[in-house]
């Protein structure tokens, strides 16, 4: 089985750098569905088999299935199962413990979820992250500036006279990546700031939300990767590709979007 760095690389081999975000929604997806033993995942489903051979992985936000109880955790099951093996999986929990309960979420996203990666934040230090790190073959990426505009209040607080609190957090994310298994989150819709500081990533791999319905652009964020020779980012797109249709050809349509955005990512990387 390939490790989680492996099947990143195998992605970029092929040009793939988008994502689709799992966020499923009963309240949005098309009515014709809802006579399904399992809507969501009958919706999950049909996503999958129409973009699986064009996304570079899946995103699968946890509060979307932990909202639905005990049937919606079964559902997340089924889901990642249905993915498989061969395709990138994060599971977006956004962990950030101390001590066994830290070990125990690690345990859970990837003993028991099988994801390849997680997503964490990193307010509680060093001992918060360290459990997940034991897992070398997988991946975890650190919220280090969110695409929200929450961000300014702690995100963008000045500690110093040349540095942003945000800043910290990618140069501890750095000195804590000894086995390579971090990454980082930050937001498309942080343009100048990605700019600023994209230079100083030493090829973490970059998970950036933000592209489409927060209204983050995919040609700004894809043309400053490649005019720094960073080939190493994952561009996310949830609603702006699952909810591209509410109608019964929304499976259809997730893929015309996916190939768009696609053949953006390989027009802005020439």
């Amino acid at each position: 089985m390939k490790t989680a760095q492996e099947k990143l690389k195998s992605n970029y081999e092929e040009n793939k750098h988008i994502c689709v975000g799992l966020d499923p929604d009963k309240l949005k997806i098309p009515s014709s569905l809802l006579t399904s033993d399992d809507p969501v995942f009958q919706f999950n489903k049909e996503i999958i088999d129409a973009t699986k051979d064009l996304a570079l992985g899946y995103k699968l936000n946890f509060a979307f299935f932990e909202s639905e109880g005990i049937k919606g955790i079964e559902t997340l099951y089924k889901t990642i199962e249905y993915i498989g093996d061969n395709h990138f999986i994060i599971g977006d929990a956004k962990r950030g413990d101390i001590g066994n309960t830290a070990e125990k979420y690690a345990h859970s996203l990837f003993n028991e979820f099988k994801v390849d990666a997680s997503t964490l934040h990193p307010y509680m230090g060093f001992d918060s992250i360290e459990p997940f790190l034991n897992y070398h073959e997988k991946l975890n990426f650190i919220l280090v500036l969110t695409s929200n505009p929450g961000a300014a209040d702690f995100e963008k607080v000045r500690i110093s006279n040349d540095k942003f609190l945000y800043q910290e957090v990618l140069t501890k994310v750095l000195s804590w990546n000894k086995h390579k298994n971090l990454g980082i989150v930050f937001g498309a819709t942080q343009i100048s700031e990605l700019e600023g500081n994209v230079s100083s990533f030493e090829g973490l791999p970059v998970l950036l939300p933000g592209v489409g319905a927060q209204g983050g652009s995919l040609e700004d964020v894809v043309r400053l990767f490649i005019k720094y020779k960073n080939n190493n980012f994952i561009i996310n797109s949830s609603r702006g590709i699952i909810y591209k249709s509410n109608g019964n050809d929304f499976a259809e349509q997730a893929r015309i979007e996916l190939s768009k955005l696609n053949q953006a990512v390989a027009e802005n990387k020439i």
